[in-house]
């Protein structure tokens, strides 16, 4: 069932909202050739913690970092690791979540490490813009899965491809909420969405063909054919005129020191 939250709830969601962009603020800083994905989670649990608020997946089914490292061919939940350091030309994807009284904060950017291919630049461009696609129909009376077509759509135009084994979700008392989103199929089909419903919006986005694995640690899941893989993410809440999103930094962020 989709849950319609009250204005309480999504002003507890702006702020859940806000420190998640926060804390994508001071990895984004750290991110450079030589520092470790298990450098950048600590960065991210400190700046969650500093706020008043606690990382949604530490401990998340047993996941043991505060974020999700993916780099390069790892499409998403990359364990952070003092092992797996960050090398120039690479890009790393970074999923955060962070619970501020019992609502979620849902997002994700990819980032290059210095210099990038062109292909790699590409792919970074088309999976955001693909995200902004799909919330060109994140309204009142549209129907769900006209955002999952756009997104599909948009990135076929590169010949990318999109995941299809993980999806998007609703967001709010829990991280993963219904309904699931897929970034795929066609226009026209399920719920109707309303004012109210806070949903996360996640296209994941392969150069080559869209097909995954999980690696043995049961969390790690990297592209089949070992190309390249971008992640973006935001949790938004439908509004009586479109959709407003939660987890995006504005000029004017009220940290507190």
């Amino acid at each position: 069932m989709i849950t319609i939250k009250s204005s309480r709830e999504i002003e507890l969601m702006k702020e859940a909202g806000r420190i998640v962009a926060y804390a994508h603020r001071k990895v984004r800083e750290a991110i450079a050739p030589g520092v470790s994905t298990f450098d950048l989670d600590k960065i991210a649990e400190e700046a969650i913690l500093s706020q008043g608020a606690t990382p949604s997946f530490k401990g998340y089914g047993g996941f043991p970092g505060s974020i999700c490292a993916s780099i390069n061919q790892v499409v998403i939940h990359g364990i952070p690791s003092k092992k797996i350091k960050l090398k120039l030309g690479d890009i790393i994807a970074i999923d955060i979540g962070a619970c501020y009284k019992g609502y979620h904060g849902d997002s994700a950017m990819t980032h290059p490490v210095g210099p990038i291919s062109q292909t790699r630049a590409l792919l970074l461009e088309v999976t955001k813009n693909a995200l902004y696609e799909g919330l060109k129909f994140a309204k009142p009376n549209q129907r769900l899965s006209d955002i999952s077509h756009a997104i599909e759509q948009y990135v076929s135009l590169y010949g990318f491809s999109v995941v299809k084994d993980f999806t998007g979700h609703g967001v709010g008392a829990a991280l993963h909420e219904d309904p699931s989103i897929p970034n795929f199929g066609p226009a026209g089909h399920g719920p109707i969405l309303r004012p109210g419903m806070t949903l996360a919006i996640e296209p994941m986005v392969n150069i080559g063909k869209s097909n995954v694995r999980i690696l043995a640690d049961d969390w790690t899941t990297i592209t089949s054919d070992g190309s390249d893989s971008a992640h973006f993410e935001h949790s938004i809440v439908i509004t009586a005129e479109g959709y407003l999103i939660l987890t995006k930094e504005e000029e004017n962020l009220n940290v507190q020191k």
